[in-house]
């Protein structure tokens, strides 16, 4: 199957000296094209740094990271910007709408810097939201302003969806509603998704599962009963 990413030897260090932190340590690892993957691991594991890299968010140390034929880790800034710009959607813990915009205002933000995106009612459909178009964020609960989020970014139609602790501020009701967008996503459009959790249980939602652990890889497990969302038990 083709990949998505290659990353090769990846190692991630800030600091100098006796602040040196080693974030990432010599990563190998190929991401499947259309690949549900869900990054598991403690909090300083190397998850974040590892999404960010891939994002275009931060620059590798040392080592490679391919996405198609392209090393982001050759890119300056300005390639960096048009990479995010084409091809990668981000969703946070938090959602970054802005307040005085309705959710087909905020989807459009993004679509009016695409090239070929899709009508923000689209978007919103397809993460169940056709009914709260008009809505401000003030007016719809957290899950269903995360859910703009995700339109937001899927909007563009990216190439990659990354999504970094989704559901961390969230009930499990309304975390569930999340990651059934997230998958549908992926399974409709077939967007390579990484998702970074602390829950162990959303990786039985993942075609892989990659374990983090003190800025390494620790394991690589291939999950061949992928359930949908609603079948998960937090």
């Amino acid at each position: 199957m083709k990949a998505t990413y290659r990353i090769e030897q990846l190692s991630k260090v800030y600091g100098s000296g006796e602040t040196t932190v080693h974030a990432l340590r010599a990563i190998d690892v190929e991401v499947a094209q259309g690949a549900m993957v869900v990054l598991l691991g403690p909090s300083g594991s190397g998850k974040s740094t590892f999404l960010n890299i891939l994002g275009g968010l931060d620059q590798a140390s040392s080592g490679h990271v391919w996405f198609g034929d392209a090393d982001l880790t050759q890119f300056d800034e300005g390639a960096l910007t048009e990479y995010r710009r084409r091809s990668v959607g981000f969703v946070f813990q938090f959602y970054n709408l802005i307040p005085a915009l309705t959710a087909r205002e905020n989807v459009a933000l993004i679509t009016e810097i695409a090239e070929a995106p899709m009508d923000p009612a689209e978007a919103l459909a397809m993460v169940g939201l056709e009914a709260r178009l008009d809505h401000f964020p003030s007016q719809m609960s957290g899950g269903e302003q995360q859910r703009v989020a995700i339109a937001r970014a899927i909007a563009k139609r990216p190439d990659v969806l990354l999504c970094d602790e989704p559901t961390g501020a969230l009930d499990s009701a309304t975390g569930i509603r999340v990651l059934e967008a997230i998958d549908g996503i992926n399974r409709t459009l077939g967007t390579t998704t990484l998702v970074i959790t602390h829950n162990a249980v959303i990786a039985n939602m993942a075609d892989e599962l990659l374990v983090f652990g003190d800025g390494r890889l620790v394991e690589r497990r291939p999950n061949a009963d992928r359930r949908p969302p609603k079948d998960l038990r937090w």
